[in-house]
């Protein structure tokens, strides 16, 4: 199949070698173009503008930072929508507003497309071994179209719905959760450690006792020893939790947790930790904070 893929960070290069070795045929870009090179290398061809990933393809990809980036890539000087053929289908893995969701299902429905959102559940090691967890949502014979794209990518999709907010608006509760518990990680390992306790011991202990979960192992070790690259940034994670207040907000739903988590995540971007690993970074937060309590 011929693919158009836009956003290679982290996350994105990873997919889209995937899909490359999956037999794909695919059209790239990259605001940095020298992000297109892994990809020019193992023969993807290098579009030189948003619109030029669109010409001949059966799909296109997007994996952008933020609402602003689609903005841009999307609506923007030689941007993709206007390109897009009527009956193209658009996935959109990124992690966006419900928002922005909802005005791409409308412009998409207007102009003749296919949209499915397909938002994706982990960090770039896991999208290198082809083992992201993605939620997807929309008409069913878009989602039938996109699922074997998906496929190489993922260890398994839940289908959430048929409107692509709903699967926009589950990857902000997914990622609320994980915030939430990094930072009941990092309190209890400070608390751990001010009893004398390695926190590494507490997190075996506890872990085998309470959840058996490999994602709590697999935090509490990125928090005790920080990758030399940081996967997910503090900044993005900021991001995401602003996205899923505004979206609480908007359904006049009140979350008491983001809100103090939100406080967290400002005092992390003014401790100049803003692209540091978010798990360290909010770590790092609580150790300071347990330390003015002293």
């Amino acid at each position: 199949m011929k693919i158009g893929f836009l956003g290679l960070g982290k996350m994105g290069t990873a997919m889209a070698l995937r899909l490359i070795a999956a037999g794909h045929e695919l059209s790239v870009w990259n605001r940095t173009e020298g992000r297109t090179e892994p990809l020019a290398r193992e023969g993807a061809i290098v579009a030189g503008t948003p619109a030029e990933t669109e010409l001949g393809a059966d799909a296109v990809i997007t994996m952008l930072f933020d609402d602003q980036a689609h903005e841009e890539v999307l609506f923007g000087a030689n941007g993709l929508m206007d390109a897009l053929s009527p009956g193209t289908l658009h996935i959109s893995c990124s992690t966006i507003s419900v928002a922005l969701s909802e005005r791409l299902t409308a412009e998409h429905s207007r102009r003749g497309h296919r949209f499915v959102a397909a938002p994706v559940f982990g960090r770039p090691n896991v999208a290198a071994e082809g083992r992201l967890w993605i939620v997807a949502a929309g008409a069913n014979d878009a989602l039938a179209q996109a699922r074997p794209i998906l496929e190489p990518l993922s260890r398994g999709i839940s289908i959430v719905g048929s409107q692509p907010r709903q699967a926009h608006a589950l990857k902000l509760g997914g990622n609320f959760l994980i915030s939430a518990m990094i930072q009941s990680l990092s309190e209890s390992f400070v608390y751990a450690a001010s009893q004398g306790i390695d926190p590494e011991t507490f997190l075996e202990a506890v872990n085998s006792a309470l959840f058996q979960s490999p994602f709590y192992a697999a935090y509490g070790k990125v928090m005790l020893h920080p990758p030399q690259q940081p996967g997910a940034t503090v900044e993005l994670g900021a991001k995401d939790l602003r996205l899923l207040r505004e979206a609480a907000a908007a359904s006049h739903t009140h979350l008491g947790l983001a809100d103090n988590l939100a406080e967290i995540f400002t005092q992390a971007a003014q401790a100049g930790l803003a692209q540091s690993d978010w798990a360290v970074g909010l770590y790092r937060i609580a150790q300071q904070s347990g330390r003015l309590a002293e």
